[in-house]
């Protein structure tokens, strides 16, 4: 069932962050809102900064300014992430199962152990939230691409954070898994009151699905709803290379 609360008081509050490696500034400046609920697509060109932001967010490099998150109550306290990568390295003919890979996650007891029957029940049914769990006991390395980023969603997902990240989520997956993606993204986002932000370079998928679209190249150029930020002069004259190459 979805949460309630008062429209704007649960969010996620990115202030002045900034980001160096070195002496490089890989980002500086940033500040926007991502609201409970929402999904925000993140774009911008190749370097632009976008994947730093995400590992800013999550912990993994070192940045100024401040990431607050306020409750539906409006209280302040400490942020809950699930982070989908953008690629998740499988060997050929690992015998690394899927609910091998959850158990690692969810249990002390060692895999080699065997399974575990009341888990296993746990993992299928989260699994089955996103059409994966005839997978439980397949190799990961035996898992199309899009199956693998549901099973790893389904992951992130468990327990419920308030905020999702997915860093180029479509990478890899065809064009019937995307809808698939996106139609669980938007229940996610329904009933679980989540906030999603995900990094895209699939701009009709951005125009669709996306409730914000933030422009980036090392600090903010452009935010608002995606026919305000597509339709800017700032992602004109970031994106003409689109334009003279015929993509759109």
């Amino acid at each position: 069932m979805s949460r309630h609360h008062t429209s704007g008081t649960c969010r996620t509050t990115i202030s002045k962050l900034g980001v160096k490696l070195g002496k490089n500034t890989i980002l500086r400046d940033i500040n926007f809102i991502l609201n409970c609920g929402e999904l925000t697509a993140l774009i911008g060109p190749n370097g632009a900064g976008k994947t730093t932001l995400l590992k800013a967010l999550l912990g993994e490099y070192p940045h100024t300014g401040t990431v607050t998150f306020h409750t539906p109550e409006g209280k302040l306290r400490k942020l809950r992430i699930g982070y989908v990568p953008q690629k998740i390295n499988t060997e050929q003919n690992s015998p690394v199962t899927v609910y091998d890979l959850f158990a690692a996650f969810l249990s002390s007891r060692p895999v080699f152990f065997g399974k575990k029957q009341d888990l296993a029940r746990t993992i299928a049914a989260q699994l089955a939230l996103f059409d994966v769990a005839q997978h439980l006991d397949s190799r990961l390395c035996d898992l199309s691409g899009g199956e693998l980023q549901r099973v790893m969603l389904a992951l992130a997902v468990y327990p419920v954070p308030e905020l999702l990240i997915l860093d180029e989520p479509a990478a890899g997956i065809d064009r019937n898994g995307l809808v698939v993606l996106y139609r669980q993204l938007a229940k996610l986002k329904k009933e679980q009151d989540i906030t999603i932000l995900l990094v895209s370079h699939d701009l009709p998928l951005v125009r669709e699905h996306a409730d914000q679209v933030i422009l980036l190249d090392k600090t903010i150029l452009a935010r608002g709803t995606a026919e305000e930020v597509l339709s800017s002069r700032a992602f004109r004259d970031t994106f003409t290379y689109f334009a003279q190459s015929g993509v759109r």
